[in-house]
């Protein structure tokens, strides 16, 4: 029953990991860029979820859809102020403006909205349901399925569609791409506000079942930042695997072995295991044009 317990928590907490990972994908394969403030568009999500679901007392659905806009209006920011000039003038200074960025907004909310925890409104029901003897909440069931799907959307969106494709020419020659007729700097700012859109959901999915704090983004975005190069960033299906395997991984240490040895083993695992594939679980080795 233990072990049943701690694998259903763990494919919840890994799809949540794989979720806010996919937006470390997306940014990384439209401009070879990531945005180190993940963990805070996680915070964000889940604090204006709060806000405007329990203080401006908006239904659930409009109160998930205001907060998801706001995250995309972060990530626009995110790019034009944090990110492009430093890109523009092939600097890597946006690495560290990024980490700053997330640190500003961090704060900024705990003077704002306060440093105590805060339950969210559930989302679904609170009752659980019965599975091998273990009682599982239905919100951790739809998860798995939310991530999964996001996954899978967002690679045939990629593969499959003109305005994808667009995207990942960007990448891979933006002089050519902007010849094609194709708008280098908005597909750029739209892969950031499509990355923190995914981690502000991640943040309201995750919240019902912890809490809301300003901090509560900060491990999340380490965690899957290390999924996404265990995945292979460049591969959505690769990152969506790797965050299943590390969060259930991670709940069976801790449910085993106790919290005080998961992140010193997760760690060294996932050190070990780039040291066998450098490229992650999927993903490919860089072409270099000679």
């Amino acid at each position: 029953m233990l072990v049943t317990s701690a694998l259903v928590s763990g494919i919840c907490l890994g799809s949540m990991y794989g979720l806010i990972a996919l937006g470390f994908h997306v940014t990384y394969v439209v401009s070879s860029t990531v945005n180190f403030s993940q963990g805070s568009a996680v915070m964000l999500g889940a604090v204006l979820g709060y806000v405007f679901a329990v203080r401006v007392g908006l239904p659930l659905p409009l109160a998930f859809a205001a907060a998801l806009l706001a995250c995309a209006a972060f990530g626009l920011l995110v790019e034009r102020v944090l990110v492009r000039p430093f890109a523009s003038r092939g600097s890597n200074a946006w690495l560290m403006a990024t980490v700053a960025g997330g640190i500003v907004l961090d704060n900024a909310v705990l003077f704002t909205f306060g440093k105590e925890p805060r339950s969210f409104p559930p989302v679904l029901s609170t009752t659980p349901i019965q599975i091998f003897g273990t009682g599982v909440y239905p919100l951790q069931l739809i998860i798995p399925f939310v991530g999964l799907g996001v996954a899978l959307g967002l690679a045939l969106f990629l593969r499959r569609t003109r305005y994808g494709k667009s995207l990942l020419a960007v990448v891979q020659n933006a002089d050519a791409a902007r010849l094609m007729g194709i708008d280098v700097k908005a597909a750029i700012a739209a892969s950031f506000a499509v990355s923190t859109a995914l981690a502000g959901l991640a943040g309201m999915l995750i919240a019902p079942l912890f809490s809301v704090h300003s901090d509560m983004g900060t491990l999340f975005g380490l965690k899957a930042f290390a999924v996404a190069i265990l995945g292979g960033i460049g591969s959505a299906a690769g990152v969506m695997m790797a965050g299943l395997i590390y969060g259930a991984s991670e709940a069976l240490i801790t449910a085993l072995f106790g919290s005080s040895y998961t992140h010193i083993a997760m760690f060294a695992a996932v050190i070990g295991a780039l040291a066998l594939m450098p490229h992650g679980l999927l993903g490919r080795a860089a072409i270099k044009k000679v």
